[in-house]
């Protein structure tokens, strides 16, 4: 089972902000189980705090600004993605301003920190959302399209398209987070001359200089026009005949603004607010569709808030129904499992075929079979106690009595022709040889059925 990863200890960066240029303080501090992303204006009264998920983006003008009630906080993608990346699942950002500094532009004093103080596991588990199907987003005003196909891990490729001389056409591709520190985190975030001046008049990128951004040059301007231009953003004369890039630093990577774009991508998925197991193939990507795709993703999330697991059919069980046999004491017709798929300290995977030969559907019902709900329980209660007695020495010699049922819930029929898929949880360790259990019951990826309950395990006589 993965768990949950916070900071092993704090940190601070500083720099100036991207927008408002002022100077500004970060801090990134642990925080616990289940806190996700969380964002904390500390230079404003009563300290307010922003959670940064989708829903709070309110701004994707030029970067992702979150806010909630009063409290603002822009630039937030470099710092997110480096998290995300990191598999850090749960931090406080204590901010004493409106944005967090923009540092070099990229990721990569961010990544360095996170390595330097290191991580710390936690015990809750880190909940992944795993891509069953394909998902699409498309802007048709704009020509952007992200798509989210199934894979084993979290994989990105990032196609950018412009109409100019210098950057036409790039792309860039994040087949593993492990490789992110190298082949991304120092991605620069990059503007176009032609953009400068409607930003400094719409009260944007003061503190936007070639310390911190890519500045591409790509439609010839006078030179006086390109002079000015050049002092705002500290750059050297430049020949206004001759088109390119305007930097201190030169490029990392010839598609170094590609990868940026995997970057931020990046940054605003981890907006979702679980890990993904999946593939994004974006096209012509930005903040703006970004964010569009993930609220898309965070309403998909809540309809499969309990999400089926993900097994082989075809992979041999870890145990066949012989096997159970030797565990439970049940028989014909009682004997409610045939397979169990996966088996850990804490949790299990079984399976029951609904077929049109189950006795109990000769009364209920004969002219609309359904399986009985006490039944859909006992199924879940058998492979709870398979749970339990898999970790126990002398299986054979206890059994499992249930004692307490709580928040049963059944969301859909049971019918012939079903396969119904348990996933039950342990949730508070033995004592006095007592348990409590979470469990659900799936068909497809549709949760039909899922309760709370304990149980007790007690010698055979």
């Amino acid at each position: 089972m993965f768990k949950q990863h916070t900071l092993n200890e704090s940190f601070s960066l500083s720099g100036k902000g991207l927008h408002t240029g002022l100077k500004l303080t970060a801090s990134f501090n642990p925080a616990p189980e289940n806190h996700g992303y969380k964002i904390q204006r500390v230079d404003l009264p009563g300290e307010p705090i922003i959670d940064a998920v989708a829903e709070n983006v309110v701004d994707t003008q030029r970067g992702t600004v979150l806010a909630q009630g009063e409290a603002r906080c822009s630039t937030v993608e470099h710092a997110m993605a480096a998290l995300y990346a990191h598999g850090v699942d749960n931090v406080l950002i204590r901010v004493d301003g409106p944005e967090l500094p923009i540092l070099d532009g990229s990721a990569e004093l961010y990544v360095k920190e996170i390595l330097r103080v290191g991580l710390k596991e936690q015990d809750a588990p880190k909940d992944y959302f795993i891509i069953t199907k394909k998902m699409e987003f498309r802007d048709e005003k704009t020509g952007a399209c992200i798509t989210l196909l199934p894979d084993e891990e979290f994989s990105i490729t990032s196609m950018i398209s412009f109409q100019g001389k210098v950057l036409s056409s790039q792309f860039a591709t994040l087949d593993n987070m492990e490789d992110f520190d190298a082949e991304v985190s120092a991605a620069r975030t990059f503007v176009f001359v032609r953009e400068i001046e409607p930003l400094l008049m719409a009260g944007l990128i003061k503190g936007g200089d070639l310390d911190n951004a890519i500045v591409i040059y790509e439609n010839q301007t006078s030179q006086e026009n390109l002079d000015k231009l050049c002092q705002l953003t500290g750059a050297e004369h430049h020949n206004a005949n001759e088109l390119g890039y305007l930097q201190h630093k030169p490029l990392v990577w010839e598609n170094e603004p590609a990868r940026h774009k995997l970057l931020d991508i990046i940054g605003d998925m981890a907006l979702i607010g679980r890990p993904i197991k999946g593939r994004i193939i974006a096209t012509r990507p930005g903040h703006t569709i970004n964010n569009k795709f993930a609220r898309i993703m965070r309403k998909e999330i809540r309809k499969h808030e309990v999400q089926a697991p993900h097994i082989d059919m075809n992979k041999e069980p870890v145990w066949d129904v012989n096997k159970i046999r030797e565990l439970l004491p049940h028989r014909y017709p009682m004997q409610l499992i045939d397979r169990v798929m996966e088996l850990k300290p804490k949790s299990i995977v079984a399976i029951k075929n609904i077929t049109s030969n189950e006795p109990f559907f000769q009364g209920h019902f004969p002219a609309e079979p359904v399986m009985p709900g006490v039944l859909q329980i006992e199924a879940l209660a058998q492979a709870g106690g398979l749970l339990v007695l898999g970790g126990m020495e002398q299986p054979e010699q206890w059994s499992t009595y249930l004692l307490h049922i709580d928040n049963v819930k059944f969301r859909r029929k049971v019918v012939p022709g079903d396969t119904l898929v348990f996933r039950v949880d342990i949730i508070a360790p033995l004592q006095h040889n007592i348990g409590t259990m979470q469990g659900y019951a799936f068909v497809g990826e549709n949760c039909v059925m899922e309760a709370t309950f304990t149980a007790q395990v007690i010698k055979n006589r």
